[in-house]
């Protein structure tokens, strides 16, 4: 019989998630990017911070759009795929894919202003 996880642990691991795709996209972005040399972006170690899980969490819900906020949530705090998603939400995958996309650039703009 599985021991059933509390709460915060099930919470840990949805965040650890999602800093690990975040840090992840950091890394391609900054790959992809011919740097100067005069900005380095910071990348932090979500896993061991919990004053950056709470800003994850309400970065998702200061989300503008009921529809983004529902879209982000289940991408990566329930980790579905976009076709899963897109089904739950009669959309199709392109339309969740951009609705993800229009929501991580507004998250990036609101932890940079």
């Amino acid at each position: 019989m599985k021991e059933q996880k509390t709460a915060y642990e099930q919470y840990r691991k949805e965040v650890y998630r999602i800093a690990w795709r975040v840090q992840y996209r950091a890394k391609v972005v900054k790959r992809r990017e011919c740097s100067l040399g005069v900005y380095e972006p910071a990348i932090t170690n979500f896993a061991t911070s919990s004053d950056d899980k709470i800003v994850v969490q309400q970065l998702i819900n200061d989300l503008p759009s009921n529809t983004g906020r529902t879209i982000i949530f289940k991408l990566f705090m329930q980790d579905k795929t976009e076709g899963e998603v897109a089904r739950e939400l009669n959309m199709t995958q392109q339309g969740v894919s951009k609705w993800k996309r229009k929501m991580l650039q507004e998250m990036s703009r609101m932890m940079s202003s």
